[in-house]
């Protein structure tokens, strides 16, 4: 071969060398785009359906025939906190909480732990200017010693087992107070709750009037009330029942008490900690508590409204049903305005119960079919 074929061939077999440098760098074939008929389509991207749980039918007939025979104006809710479904009656209306409000502030102090403000061993002094009004049964310890001094968790069993309005005010007041509440409320977007400031404030403007510190002495309140010309007093009260200072729809209570149970709103052992006091609850022993078979739970708070005449306004019962197989459900029962004997308005607390029960047995029922 030649010196001009050997050159040639030096070239061409240096331009095919992987990585050669110079004149014989290989440059890449240019990659041809395959034939239209050899392309893949690409798949539309279509989001999975959303799955809504549906409550039981017999469910929803039986609170729907509760709420309709009752002769008041209550709201009824229940929501399953293991599924998601919820059914009810007239249950996105606002209704007097009452005492049911005590929740919120309770709910409001576990949070305040949880972040480190404060430990419910926290020690306080309850005085004379700390009275409220109505049931409250830290009052006479407090005279009786000339004050008292105690921890923010005894405020907090207190207040949720026995409905102390002292007991909650104080405890209200050492986390911040009303707007302390409200920002918790707006911060987790519970929706429909209304919280006033404070049972002295609350049930004064129920009644009529401005509260003064005396009206938290034996029966000052009441004479006062008492001596309010009845147009006047009337007016006060039926403006409540209308449009509650404290009101809340029991949808958006139950969806909360869902919440809760879930571990959404609190740290595992503040949520243990508050359905632990819950359940020791000991107003409303016949209320939602009435209603419950062997094997079940309830964690609860009652609350329960001023008397003008025969009306009351605001009797509930909201809690937590929990089944022996560890399955649970929100409830609430707020009863706006009522004149019924108090035995016909326990009566629909137990049976709502009852309901819930059955539906979930029907449903074990099913699954072992």
């Amino acid at each position: 071969m030649t010196s001009l074929g050997l050159r040639s061939l030096a070239i061409l077999l240096l331009g095919l060398a992987p990585g050669a440098a110079g004149l014989g760098q290989a440059v890449p074939a240019p990659r041809q785009a395959p034939p239209p008929a050899a392309r893949q389509p690409v798949p539309r991207q279509v989001p999975p359906p959303v799955l809504r749980a549906v409550a039981p039918a017999a469910l929803n007939d039986r609170i729907r025939q509760l709420g309709r025979e009752f002769d008041g104006r209550v709201g009824i809710a229940v929501q399953s906190v293991d599924d998601g479904w919820s059914t009810g009656w007239k249950a996105d209306e606002l209704y007097p909480q009452q005492s049911v409000s005590k929740f919120w502030v309770a709910l409001t102090t576990m949070e305040a732990v949880d972040r480190g403000r404060i430990s419910l061993g926290d020690r306080v002094t309850v005085g004379r200017g700390d009275l409220t009004l109505f049931h409250q049964p830290l009052a006479s310890r407090v005279l009786g010693n000339g004050g008292l001094t105690t921890t923010l968790g005894d405020l907090l069993f207190e207040a949720i087992t026995k409905s102390d309005n002292t007991a909650n005010d104080k405890l209200m007041r050492s986390v911040g107070g009303p707007d302390a509440v409200r920002s918790f409320i707006a911060r987790h977007n519970i929706g429909q709750v209304r919280f006033y400031d404070g049972e002295r404030a609350l049930q004064s403007r129920i009644a009529g009037l401005i509260w003064s510190q005396s009206y938290s002495i034996g029966d000052a309140f009441y004479k006062a009330r008492n001596a309010l010309p009845y147009a006047a007093r009337k007016a006060a009260f039926d403006r409540y029942v209308e449009d509650p200072y404290d009101g809340a729809a029991p949808s958006a209570i139950a969806a909360s008490l869902a919440r809760l149970k879930r571990g959404e709103l609190l740290s595992p052992a503040s949520t243990a900690r508050l359905l632990s006091i819950m359940a020791n609850t000991k107003t409303g022993a016949n209320r939602l508590k009435g209603g419950l078979r062997p094997g079940w739970s309830l964690s609860h708070k009652t609350g329960t409204g001023q008397v003008l005449g025969s009306v009351q306004a605001g009797y509930n019962d909201i809690g937590i049903l929990t089944a022996p197989d560890g399955r649970s459900y929100a409830v609430a029962v707020m009863i706006k305005r009522t004149s019924t004997p108090l035995g016909v308005r326990m009566t629909l607390m137990n049976n709502v119960v009852r309901a819930v029960i059955a539906a979930h047995e029907a449903r074990g029922a099913a699954y072992t079919l």
